[in-house]
C-alpha cells in the first residue's frame, strides 16, 4: 500500500515513507473502528478492495504535507467512508 500511496502523492523519495505508513495504519484503523471490514492481498499490506484503496490514498492526500486541496481530500474520504460503510460486504455487524 506504501508504494500506491507514494504514486498518489507523487513523491519519489524513501524520506517520507515512516510518515506516510503512520497515515495509513491510522487510517485504516479509523475505518475498522466504524466497521469497515479490510481483507488484504497475499502481501499483508495492500488491501484487496479498491475501494478501501481509495480511501486510504483520499486520507494520505488528506493529511500529508501542506496541501491546498485538503478539504476536497478530506471531503472525499469521508464519503468513501461512509459508502464502506453501507456497502455490502464491506461491514460486520457480528462485532
Amino acid at each position: 500500500m506504501l508504494d500506491i500511496v507514494k504514486l498518489a502523492l507523487r513523491i519519489t523519495t524513501d524520506a517520507f515513507n515512516s510518515e506516510i505508513t503512520q497515515l495509513i495504519a491510522a487510517c485504516t484503523e479509523e475505518m475498522q473502528g466504524v466497521g469497515v471490514v479490510i481483507d488484504y492481498e497475499a502481501d499483508g499490506e495492500t488491501p484487496s478492495s479498491m475501494q478501501v484503496q481509495t480511501a486510504i490514498v483520499a486520507y494520505c492526500k488528506w493529511l500529508f504535507g501542506n496541501n491546498a486541496d485538503a478539504d476536497r481530500w478530506r471531503e472525499i474520504y469521508h464519503t468513501k467512508l461512509a459508502q464502506l460503510q453501507t456497502m455490502s460486504g464491506y461491514t460486520d455487524w457480528s462485532v
